[in-house]
């Protein structure tokens, strides 16, 4: 509302939480204030700042128009939102663990209140994924959404492809360039890319996912040697989250996979992220930027920002509840160090095909104690694979445990 004098009363933002995405999205915001105010009339500032040991919460919500969240996590951190929405404020949240674990209250409460909640750097950083589905998607049928929504991970699995270095090296590399935090469990074991997928599963398909629904594998146990033995085989690694229709439900996936070269997500290297969007109207749409780092970040909330500014926008609502499809067909690479004897092949060939496994490529690789057989199988039901992976594990053929990954067959 104008002040009596004319000019536009600005916006008073609380921002809860000044670590590294919090510090520079006040930043961003104060250089970018000028611009704000051009585009929707409004000039936005920072009102009050709420951190560890600073700020009072109830104060900040009082003399705000509008909350950022950015302390992260479930707790205090989804009293605050709550409070802040069924006070009338709308609310930014960069906080993925929040709304893969609490969407359904946090989206009720919203559209009771009648109140914007933004997300967009809750997923991809920079990539207007979330608003690209809710909006120019918005009445689309949704048939995929998959991608890399992970940077610190797609950062790790580049350097150690392209310079066979191995996890522990590269890990440290990341932790030193500021893509990986002192403890990158969440990057790494597939949590924050299954929060991540969660989200847009919930958003794509209209359905309520839980975090736990989601079934996710990290990439600790990649060892330089399978991106070594990939490359032969024409494949790269990324670590992919999948969200797609399956037989009257979903499925939801984050995992290790390796891709060939005509993929659309193959390409993409270091930090970046990449989603695509399949849909039969729609055909294939892929989105690609940085997906690492507190200043990215801090961008797509100061957009969540202006687009709350600009005018309303849709909350998201539940249109129906789909079953979650646990057990799906996928490809398979397959590692195993054999000992170097006659009738091995035939041994692990005849346990493929007891378990209908068939194989697409097959190299072959040194003698005696460095004896290894590395193969693609064509796709199968993921149960029926990892059955023949556990008789597999009872040859005495074998010298260590065999090793798999996902493949995506389709070269697209």
């Amino acid at each position: 509302m104008p002040e009596p004098d004319g000019v536009p009363k600005p916006v008073r933002i609380g921002l809860l939480g000044r670590g590294n995405v919090g510090a520079a999205f006040a930043e961003l915001l104060a250089e970018r204030a000028g611009a704000v105010e051009a585009a929707t009339g409004r000039r936005p500032e920072i009102s009050g700042v709420l951190t560890r040991s600073e700020g009072d919460f109830g104060a900040i919500l009082e003399r705000s128009d509008l909350i950022v969240e950015l302390i992260g996590g479930t707790d205090p951190a989804r009293d605050f939102v709550l409070d802040a929405m069924r006070a009338g404020r709308p609310v930014v949240t960069a906080n993925k663990q929040l709304l893969a674990k609490h969407g359904d209250e946090l989206f009720a409460v919203a559209r009771e209140a009648g109140v914007q909640l933004r997300f967009e750097a809750a997923v991809a950083a920079v990539i207007p994924i979330v608003r690209t589905i809710q909006e120019s998607f918005g009445a689309a049928e949704i048939a995929r959404v998959f991608g890399i929504v992970n940077g610190t991970t797609n950062f790790i699995l580049s350097e150690m492809a392209a310079r066979g270095a191995s996890y522990e090296e590269v890990l440290a590399e990341a932790q030193r360039l500021g893509y990986a935090e002192a403890d990158p469990s969440e990057d790494v074991n597939g949590a924050d890319a299954a929060a991540k997928m969660a989200i847009l599963a919930r958003l794509a398909f209209h359905t309520p996912v839980g975090l736990d629904q989601v079934s996710s594998e990290g990439i600790e146990a990649i060892a330089p040697d399978d991106l070594a033995y990939a490359k032969e085989l024409g494949l790269s690694l990324k670590l992919l989250g999948v969200a797609e229709r399956r037989e009257g439900g979903i499925s939801v996936r984050v995992f290790p996979c390796f891709l060939y070269g005509g993929h659309p997500l193959a390409p993409i290297q270091g930090s970046f992220n990449a989603v695509t969007v399949q849909g039969p109207a729609m055909g294939e749409v892929t989105m690609s930027g940085p997906g690492a780092g507190g200043l990215q970040t801090a961008s797509a909330v100061l957009g969540d920002v202006v687009s709350i500014l600009a005018g309303e926008a849709p909350v998201h609502e539940t249109r129906e509840e789909l079953p979650i499809v646990a057990d799906v067909p996928s490809a398979f690479y397959l590692h195993l160090e054999v000992a170097d004897r006659p009738g091995v092949l035939a041994r692990i060939a005849t346990v493929l095909g007891d378990h209908d496994v068939s194989i697409k490529s097959v190299v072959q690789r040194g003698t005696g104690e460095e004896a290894r057989l590395v193969m693609v199988a064509h796709e199968c039901l993921e149960s029926r694979f990892a059955a023949a992976v556990a008789a597999l594990g009872e040859l005495e053929d074998l010298r260590a445990a065999p090793r798999y990954i996902h493949v995506i067959e389709e070269q697209e």
